[in-house]
């Protein structure tokens, strides 16, 4: 400011005392930082609400609502993946077993792969597994073929024990009760024996769906054991560049738990058959040798498989050795659960697989009602590694402000 004689007024001290000159640039940037500053604070400001436009909405229910929203979407795309997957299941189980196979295989190729070229380690590799594959099938097959007719004998032996021991106390069941089954069953297969026959015949092409899934297998298999990994940069290559470092982790978590929980698996499979096969030849029950195959297999089914498959050798030990066996059959299927959930899943697959047993118990029921026995196979590494998954790409939270 300037007084009347044209000088310069000094600027009247502030609250503190301080007389200082203040620039008129200056005055004004602050006062136009003042106008900005309370429009910006008048667009936040919330206008005021009604009793009836929503002001009233809780913070839990917008919470809740934002998250239902969002498991909405997420189950919708996962079920038209999976209604997407179940229009080529065929395709989809080739790939699935070539991937099964690319990851037990692989240890062997790469061992190989240091003494002879890699092309000659994958099909060496894939003819030994076959090999082995084939020859436990036949000793499978010799084993039922020579032990058939006495179990034959033997069965029919223990349904009359059967029949006697339900007719006494306390069932009473009424004599020739089983006998009258029996009969009706043949009867019904005598008059139903074209439509029996018709599912036979459409039995040939399922055989035939198979082995054409088995070779698709095969071939897949061969192109992921010999050049899997340049496949992977050919298809991150086509992705955009700020996409191919979150999808290139994620396919590596994903490989990780996929193998983790496949050879898991199969250590823990061949170790309950051992186990099973072990203690039915010790009980002397007929078939051993088949019946702890069918344990292997059925392991790949986590908590139903392995118990559905001793149920059978238990109701196969109560035909031939009698009730006694077969309580003693039940007392091992509750001893190599224990086993197995107590120690060798904490041990072989606690790496692979980070999910709750409720979770993986809701995940083999949810796979078996939507696709089956396949479902429930593939349920499990599929949940796994989607967690894997989702663990990589998840954005970690910020920390929150410490209060100063």
């Amino acid at each position: 400011m300037r007084n009347r004689s044209g000088g310069e007024r000094e600027r009247p001290p502030d609250a503190h005392g301080n007389g200082s000159r203040r620039p008129r640039g200056t005055a004004r940037r602050t006062a136009r930082g003042v106008r900005a500053l309370s429009v910006r604070r008048a667009r936040g400001r919330a206008p005021d609400r009604g009793p009836g436009d929503g002001a009233e909405v809780s913070p839990t229910l917008r919470v809740v609502a934002g998250y239902a929203w969002r498991l909405i979407i997420v189950g919708a795309a996962a079920y038209a993946i999976f209604a997407a997957l179940g229009r080529f299941h065929l395709v989809t189980l080739a790939v699935f077993l070539a991937l099964v196979l690319t990851a037990l295989l692989e240890p062997a190729v790469s061992l190989l792969s240091r003494w002879m070229p890699r092309s000659a380690a994958v099909a060496l590799s894939l003819v030994v597994g076959i090999l082995l594959l084939f020859t436990v099938l036949s000793l499978i097959g010799a084993t039922v073929a020579g032990e058939w007719d006495g179990l034959r004998r033997e069965f029919i032996g223990g349904v009359q024990r059967i029949e006697r021991w339900l007719e006494g106390p306390p069932v009473h069941l009424r004599p020739g009760t089983l006998s009258d089954l029996q009969a009706r069953l043949s009867r019904f297969v005598t008059s139903h024996r074209a439509t029996l026959i018709s599912t036979a015949l459409s039995g040939v092409g399922q055989v035939v769906a198979v082995l054409t899934v088995g070779v698709l297998a095969l071939f897949c298999s061969v192109f992921f054991l010999h050049s899997g990994d340049r496949m992977w940069e050919w298809f991150g290559g086509q992705l955009p560049v700020r996409g191919r470092h979150p999808v290139h982790a994620a396919g590596c978590a994903a490989w990780i738990t996929f193998t983790g929980y496949t050879r898991g698996i199969v250590v823990v499979a061949a170790i309950n058959a051992v186990l099973v096969g072990a203690g039915l030849f010790a009980l002397g029950i007929p078939l051993a040798l088949p019946l702890a195959v069918l344990e292997f297999f059925a392991a790949f089914i986590p908590l139903v498989g392995s118990p559905v498959a001793l149920a059978i050798a238990a109701v196969v030990a109560l035909a031939a050795k009698g009730p006694v066996v077969a309580a003693v059959v039940v007392l091992l299927i509750v001893v190599i659960g224990q086993i197995e959930g107590h120690v060798l899943h904490p041990l072989v697959m606690s790496k692979a697989v980070r999910l709750h047993p409720v979770v993986v118990a809701l995940t083999v029921i949810c796979g078996s009602v939507t696709a089956g026995v396949l479902g429930a196979v593939v349920a499990v590494p599929m949940v796994s590694v989607a967690w894997s998954v989702y663990g990589v790409l998840r954005v970690p939270a910020e920390p929150a402000p410490s209060g100063g």
